[in-house]
């Protein structure tokens, strides 16, 4: 349920409503945008009179969400959300650039490509320290020294840090971190979502699974939201279809959907959605020109010996080539 406040109205009549929402274990979640002000209500709403509540002098009107996503809907944010992932913002006509390997393998690699990435015009550096893998036998990360790695080229070059959580044990070991991301094998283990949601209010970067639905992405997104953390980043990373030539099918129109259904930022991973590397700057472009909010990009110094998904990855020359194309998409969408 969404209540929308009458212009003008005072702080206390607001105020008085909300904790008339309370006393009905609701939990009011108030969003002022630059044309109204409204109420968003989380809890089971399933026994408040609508018209009870439009009756008061504050209430413009009252609409129901029918979606089985709150938190997440546009309908109870109107507005998109803006970001602040440690010093980059993202969401709201806010662009940011997520780039760096798939796994850190020593410090030297990853301040290296950390100052590439960065000269090229990235926001944000990321890099596994705990690597979900198909096989056992596959490198896994290093663990905390990956982390304790990324914090080092985090202090040379100011970017800040995106990598992976997979096990809520290993929480305080992301202190350093400034988004944690929850990866596509994880999108729907809820019980990490809740543990996480209710832990930080540092911004997840969630990966839509490799066969859920737009709606089961949201729902994953609301779990993390109900348990107290609004701040979620949505990635499409491909899916999985009949297609084998490709990594996955990479699906651009969600992006303008996303954007209908979610006031929530959208980025899109081009590098684990192609599994090539030559697909990554031309996949990139248009994620950038369909308005994507953010890419991530998969970029290693040495490809051909790196540990992990080096066919997907870029060379430090590569990604400058693409982010010079990036930028000319965005000037030419953003003067449209």
């Amino acid at each position: 349920m969404v209540i929308i406040i009458k212009k003008g109205a005072e702080k206390a009549q607001v105020e008085h409503l909300k904790e008339l929402l309370r006393s009905r274990n609701i939990d009011p979640q108030e969003t002022k945008g630059a044309l109204q002000t409204i109420i968003g209500c989380i809890g089971d709403v399933a026994h408040l009179d609508p018209g009870l509540i439009e009756a008061l002098d504050v209430v413009e009107s009252v609409q129901r969400i029918q979606e089985p996503y709150k938190a997440a809907n546009r309908k109870f944010h109107p507005e998109d959300s803006v970001l602040e992932c440690g010093g980059a913002r993202l969401g709201g006509g806010n662009f940011s650039v997520i780039a760096g390997p798939c796994s850190v393998e020593s410090e030297e690699q990853i301040v290296s490509i950390a100052k590439s990435v960065k000269a090229a015009g990235a926001t944000m550096l990321r890099g596994g320290a705990f690597k979900p893998r198909t096989s056992p036998y596959a490198f896994q990360g290093l663990g905390k020294a990956g982390l304790d790695m990324l914090s080092s080229a985090k202090r040379e070059t100011g970017l800040p840090i995106v990598t992976e959580l997979m096990d809520f044990r290993d929480i305080e070991l992301f202190n350093d971190v400034d988004v944690i991301q929850i990866g596509a094998r994880n999108m729907q283990n809820f019980n990490l979502l809740k543990e996480v949601g209710a832990y930080t209010k540092k911004p997840i970067l969630l990966k839509r699974g490799m066969s859920a639905t737009l709606q089961e992405l949201l729902m994953s997104a609301e779990y993390i939201m109900a348990s107290g953390n609004p701040n979620v980043i949505l990635c499409e990373r491909g899916i999985r279809t009949f297609e084998t030539a490709l990594r996955n099918t990479l699906d651009l129109g969600v992006v303008t959907l996303l954007h209908r259904l979610s006031h929530l930022p959208v980025v899109i991973d081009p590098s684990h959605a192609t599994g090539h590397a030559f697909m990554v700057d031309s996949m990139a472009v248009g994620a950038t020109a369909v308005g994507a909010d953010g890419l991530i990009i998969e970029v290693h110094n040495d490809p051909a010996h790196a540990r992990c998904d080096g066919a997907q990855s870029q060379t430090p020359e590569m990604f400058a080539a693409t982010m010079e194309r990036v930028k000319k998409v965005r000037e030419a969408v953003c003067s449209r």
